[in-house]
């Protein structure tokens, strides 16, 4: 099972104990895959259609709790080649479906077919408990997540730019920055920030999920430490070595040009020294100095060494081209 499953799995077991959240719910679910059948003698009807069968599970769970209804669930393979099932969800009942529909706010008084979709007005979304509920539904109906050993990405698909912008505000209403993007005729709401995403599984109370990307998110941040800290290492090491070398080489310069005769005897020390240990550190060259010197003062030698040898290159090379 993927991790997007696990979470809705998790989630279609969550049943909110107050009638405003389950509407809530319930109206996410039918705004991302509900629909109204009228037929010729205004008879309503209501379908719930999905081919995820924790939908199909929490959506007969909510009609039966809301409204005591014993809605009809059928199941059809689906054309080739996917070859996947297909949950309908049926309430044939004219009387309920209108209870459902006035309940969920998708009818008027005068029995016209609508949807709220602004978040500050909608009625059944002023609650926070309800916006909670509200995203569990839609993430439910409409909804997915990557594996998160892979990368962090949420994201939940609506037919029409409207609901996904009143999804998008829902979401940021809890201090979050979803965004929108439109990907062929749908528009998608998405988090890519692991810590979004995991205080957007609290926010839905998917809090097995939400342990469970935690802990993948410590996992990636220890290895993440590590590997920055061995790379930082590999380049100093890099790094000391280079400067261990082009000091030797400065010295052997210097000792091939003028023996060591124009050095002072400190200069001439650490030479000797450097040139007889070129792997050791500059607290260890200066450990080895009589008397001891502090990891400065040999870089300071060290240091002028590289500027005489330097010096006398370029006076060389004035010579030569003389």
């Amino acid at each position: 099972m993927s991790f997007s499953s696990e979470v809705k799995e998790e989630l279609s077991l969550k049943v909110s104990a107050a009638r405003h959240c389950q509407i809530a719910e319930l109206s996410a679910i039918m705004g991302m895959c509900g629909g109204v059948m009228i037929s010729s003698g205004d008879r309503y009807r209501v379908k719930i259609q999905t081919e995820n069968l924790t939908v199909a599970r929490k959506c007969f769970t909510l009609l039966q709790k809301i409204f005591n209804i014993e809605a009809e669930v059928s199941v059809r393979q689906h054309r080739l080649p996917r070859k996947s099932a297909i949950y309908t969800v049926l309430v044939k009942k004219h009387e309920d479906a209108i209870r459902i529909l006035q309940a969920l706010k998708l009818v008027d008084e005068y029995m016209e077919i609508k949807e709220n979709f602004s978040a500050a007005d909608n009625l059944i979304l002023q609650r926070t408990c309800c916006k909670r509920a509200f995203i569990r539904g839609a993430f439910l109906s409409a909804g997915s997540m990557s594996d998160p050993n892979k990368s962090y990405h949420f994201e939940i698909v609506c037919a029409s730019e409207p609901k996904a912008e009143q999804l998008r505000e829902i979401i940021c209403s809890f201090d979050m920055d979803a965004k929108i993007v439109c990907r062929k005729k749908y528009f998608v709401v998405y988090l890519k920030e692991g810590s979004q995403i995991v205080d957007l599984l609290n926010v839905m109370e998917a809090h097995v999920a939400l342990m469970n990307l935690e802990n993948v998110r410590i996992l990636k941040e220890m290895r993440n430490s590590v590997n920055r800290k061995v790379n930082c290492e590999t380049a100093n090491i890099h790094k000391t070595v280079s400067a261990a070398v082009k000091q030797i080489e400065d010295i052997r310069f210097l000792k091939a040009s003028s023996g060591f005769s124009d050095l002072s005897s400190e200069l001439r020390e650490t030479a000797w020294i450097r040139l007889e240990n070129p792997d050791a550190s500059l607290k260890e060259l200066g450990l080895l100095h009589d008397p001891p010197i502090g990891k400065s003062g040999v870089n300071h030698r060290l240091r002028k060494l590289s500027d005489l040898a330097e010096t006398l290159r370029g006076s060389k090379e004035e010579h030569y081209y003389d």
